[in-house]
């Protein structure tokens, strides 16, 4: 098979695509002819060698990924039969190998592909739909809020958007530059506002005092300017910071308002006796019900290194999918 791997930690130029032998299912397990592969930023601090809040680098060489979507098309022994020939959608935990044309993972953790769904899709929804049901469980939105997310063109982002409409509320969407405005548009937002814009602070006037949710991954001065809109009791939830200013997984201060940042909470407050696979589950039946709709940014699975630098420049929308 193909497949991408990392031979030393460094830039994006140190993905490459080559040919190595098939994975073999062990016990428990199964083979699946992968359709799409899910990208996430953890990716590309992994691949520099960095550790961030899980899991610590691999050893080298490693094939990197660990979403992905197919279909099953090799049994381990004591795999239920039935799973042969399944469309299927996982996220394989610690173990990587998810950036290649064959993965192999364990059967209790696999989903199957709501009919609606194609592969790309679903590995959204296994990736960041379960971040995003994860983050409403904090602040559910609904009739009478007013909702801002920043980086409203991501995958997280859209879907953040689509959830709080659907809910009834007001929705502000933040996004860089008009093309990622527009999406955020598409997605449901009431006013989409490009941040990257001269003066994009005062579009925002209107609801100083008003705002009652921010659903942040971005943190910096956009953190910043939204604390300072909201109304007495708002809501600031944070789950990531890519401009900077936070760093722990506990309460911080923006202009002396606290802000709860989530982490390990997540999973906590998802319940089930396996809290990820509780809000995996949550998010693909939102998307079978049609009620989310991911964005996806596709590239070839032979042009990882470009996904993963596109991604590390904000040069894309939506989730971020290779396909072999």
């Amino acid at each position: 098979m193909h497949a991408v791997r990392l031979h030393a930690f460094g830039p994006a130029e140190n993905l490459t695509y080559e040919r190595v032998e098939d994975p073999v299912p062990g016990p428990g397990q199964v083979r699946v002819a992968v359709r799409a592969a899910g990208v996430h930023l953890l990716d590309t601090a992994l691949r520099e060698g960095l550790r961030g809040p899980a899991p610590a680098p691999a050893a080298l060489p490693t094939i990197p990924g660990r979403e992905i979507a197919g279909v099953v098309d090799a049994l381990g022994p004591g795999t239920p039969a039935d799973w042969l020939g399944r469309r299927v959608v996982t996220h394989l935990g610690f173990a990587p190998g998810g950036y290649a044309e064959l993965a192999v993972a364990d059967a209790a953790r696999l989903h199957e592909i709501p009919e609606r769904l194609d592969f790309a899709e679903a590995v959204a929804m296994i990736g960041t739909g379960r971040t995003a049901m994860g983050i409403v469980q904090f602040a559910e939105p609904g009739p009478g809020d007013v909702v801002a997310v920043p980086a409203a063109a991501g995958g997280i982002g859209t879907l953040l958007v689509q959830y709080a409409r659907n809910a009834g509320a007001t929705v502000v969407g933040l996004a860089g530059g008009p093309a990622k405005t527009a999406l955020a548009t598409r997605a449901g937002a009431h006013l989409a506002v490009d941040y990257t814009a001269p003066g994009w602070a005062g579009r925002l006037e209107e609801y100083r005092g008003k705002l009652t949710v921010v659903y942040d991954g971005v943190g910096g001065d956009v953190a910043r300017a939204l604390v300072g809109l909201l109304a007495p009791g708002g809501r600031h939830m944070v789950f990531g910071w890519t401009s900077q200013g936070i760093g722990s997984d506990r309460p911080y201060l923006v202009d002396g308002v606290s802000v709860s940042v989530l982490g390990p909470e997540m999973m906590r407050r998802a319940g089930g006796d396996d809290p990820m696979r509780t809000l995996e589950s949550r998010s693909l039946a939102e998307a079978a019900a049609g009620r989310l709709t991911p964005a996806v940014h596709r590239f070839p699975l032979s042009r990882a290194a470009d996904a993963h630098r596109a991604l590390e420049n904000r040069g894309t929308t939506g989730k971020v999918v290779l396909e072999p």
